[in-house]
Parts: C-alpha cells; sequence; structure tokens
C-alpha cells in the first residue's frame, strides 16, 4: 500500500475518494480510529493508500482534480 494523500480534513478525504473511485481505484482509508485518541479534535492526519501498483494513476486522478496541495511525496 502507498499513501497518496494525507489530510485533516474530512472533506478533502471524501472528494479525494470519491475522484479515485470514479477513475475505477480502490482506495483504502488508514488512520480514521484515532479520533478516539485524540478525542475528535482533528489533530492527526487521515492517510489516503492505494495497491502500489496504482499508485502513479492514483496522483495523476488527484492533481487532475486540484488536489496537488495534499498529495503526499512520492
Amino acid at each position: 500500500m502507498r499513501c497518496v494523500l494525507q489530510t485533516q480534513d474530512p472533506v478533502v478525504l471524501s472528494f479525494a475518494q470519491a475522484v479515485l473511485s470514479d477513475a475505477g481505484i480502490e482506495s483504502h482509508l488508514f488512520d480514521v480510529n484515532m479520533s478516539m485518541t485524540e478525542g475528535s479534535v482533528g489533530i492527526f492526519p487521515r492517510r489516503l493508500c492505494v495497491v502500489d501498483a496504482l499508485e502513479r494513476p492514483a496522483r495523476q486522478a488527484l492533481l487532475d482534480a486540484g488536489l496537488k496541495d495534499e498529495i503526499t511525496p512520492a
């Protein structure tokens, strides 16, 4: 699994998941349950990951959707 996006913003995460889904790329959200640790403050970013083979097309789909600032470095 490769992390392609990391953010604390649930709206950005939802949009990114929709973008990847529309591109036919299955994504997985990590660190969702950290809210129990942090007390729902939102200080820990959530990671959006894809399988290794789909990292490049996933990054391109996110770039095309205007999420350049949220994409994690390769």
